[in-house]
């Protein structure tokens, strides 16, 4: 079995981090023939995802995404490539991100518009 273990740092906090995730699932799912299931939680989500040959998971905080996953022994031979891809795949969802707008500065600048 081969193994691939990415981890990338973010300033997003967990809600925008969480739909990235999301993103992430519903890409994957199309695009591997992923089967994705997640699990919310307080500080942190898990995002599963498995199909014949992989099984790993995502986890999602506010700070940070921690990406593990097995591959069988056929796919195990692609690693560098699979695990290339995976990397693009979050980085282009990381780079187009924007970090998610507080309430207190969204409200600013509401009312900054109405005054206007």
């Amino acid at each position: 079995m081969a193994d691939i273990h990415i981890h990338r740092e973010h300033s997003l906090g967990l809600e925008r981090a969480r739909e990235i995730a999301w993103d992430w699932a519903e890409q994957v799912e199309q695009k591997f023939d992923m089967e994705c299931t997640v699990l919310e939680g307080e500080t942190s989500d898990t995002v599963s995802f498995s199909r014949s040959g992989v099984k790993g998971e995502l986890i999602v905080t506010a700070e940070h995404f921690e990406l593990s996953a097995k591959l069988g022994l056929l796919l195990g031979a692609f690693r560098g490539s699979i695990e290339a891809e995976v990397q693009k795949e979050l980085d282009t969802l990381l780079s187009n991100a924007k970090p998610a707008k507080t309430k207190a500065v969204a409200a600013a600048k509401s009312g900054a518009k109405k005054k206007a």
